[in-house]
């Protein structure tokens, strides 16, 4: 079995390509996903994040706080440092776990959906790497309006990651997805042929 990380920047297009990868048919491990529910009511990893960070990050029904943590975290590394060494071992724990369930169940090839592959410098065992990439003015505009923010804010989130010309170096596939969503798939598809065909 092929594991393939998928990442990108934060609003590249990463979940455009990872939902059209499960059409597929192809297996997808989200990292996000995974996450959230690691730091669910009742699990260590929220705990962990209350004691490092305080009160202020648990809301009214001792829930975690995502707005007020993120805050916190985006533009200081050294607390984003912190939040990921709480989170980050629970997260490939688990991606683990379910990467060793299809391989059991016989697939061929497993997406791996992780958004700080290379920020962390854990690929979680990836022998492939697919990048999504976006101009930057598209990205901001994009971060922008899905999460409501101002250009000052998405600057500062998309600055806490590395940079995607920096990534595109990195990876060996890259999917431009500039154009017109057609072309994003028409490129997924060839490298699906490539990974499988391997």
């Amino acid at each position: 079995m092929i594991k393939v990380g998928l990442t990108g920047g934060i609003a590249t297009g990463k979940s455009t390509v990872a939902g059209y990868l499960r059409k597929q048919g192809i297996p997808i491990i989200d990292a996000d996903v995974i996450a959230r529910e690691v730091v669910a009511v009742g699990k260590p990893a929220l705990d962990e994040i209350r004691v490092a960070f305080g009160d202020a990050v648990i809301n009214e029904t001792g829930e975690l706080d995502r707005k007020t943590l993120g805050k916190l975290v985006f533009g200081n590394r050294t607390l984003l440092e912190k939040l990921n060494a709480i989170t980050h071992p629970y997260v490939y724990a688990e991606m683990e776990a379910q990467a060793e369930h299809y391989r059991i169940a016989g697939e061929q090839l497993v997406i791996l959906d992780l958004p700080l592959l290379y920020e962390t410098n854990n690929h979680a065992g990836a022998q492939k790497v697919i990048v999504v990439v976006v101009t930057e003015e598209k990205q901001l505009e994009r971060l922008m309006k899905r999460n409501d923010l101002s250009l000052a804010e998405a600057k500062q989130r998309v600055a806490a990651q590395m940079p995607l010309a920096q990534k595109q170096l990195l990876a060996d596939f890259v999917v431009d997805n500039n154009g017109p969503i057609q072309s994003t798939y028409e490129q997924i598809d060839q490298i699906l042929k490539k990974l499988l065909n391997d």
